[in-house]
C-alpha cells in the first residue's frame, strides 16, 4: 500500500474541469490530472433522480497533500455539493509511483 491517492470530482463543463486541474497542479498539490468526458452521470439531487453530462477529473496526489487539495478543489468548484472522493492507490508500477512521489515533493 502506498500513501498515494486518486481523487475524483466531476463538473458540468470541460472548462470547469480544466480550471480545477490548474488549481491543484500549479501549487503542486497534484502530480497529474486526467480530464475525461463527457460522461453520463445519474444521481439523486434534492429528491429527484437526475441525469446530466459531466466531465470527470482524476487527480493523482498524496495523503499529505489531500487537505490542501480538498480546499483548492472546493474553492474552484462551481457545484453546491461537489463530488470529492479519494481512493487509495494500493499498488502501481514502481517507476510511476516513484515519479508521483518526486512530483509531489
Amino acid at each position: 500500500m502506498s500513501d498515494f491517492l486518486i481523487v475524483s470530482t466531476s463538473t458540468a463543463t470541460k472548462e470547469d474541469a480544466q480550471r480545477i486541474a490548474q488549481a491543484v497542479l500549479e501549487p503542486h498539490l497534484a502530480a497529474c490530472v486526467q480530464v475525461v468526458g463527457p460522461v453520463s452521470s445519474s444521481y439523486w439531487w434534492q429528491g429527484k433522480l437526475e441525469t446530466s453530462e459531466e466531465w470527470l477529473c482524476l487527480i493523482k496526489t498524496s495523503m499529505a497533500h489531500y487537505p490542501e487539495l480538498e480546499q483548492a478543489v472546493l474553492t474552484a468548484h462551481p457545484y453546491e455539493v461537489p463530488e470529492l472522493v479519494a481512493v487509495s492507490i494500493e499498488a502501481g508500477s514502481s517507476a510511476y509511483l516513484k515519479w508521483l512521489g518526486q512530483e509531489l515533493s
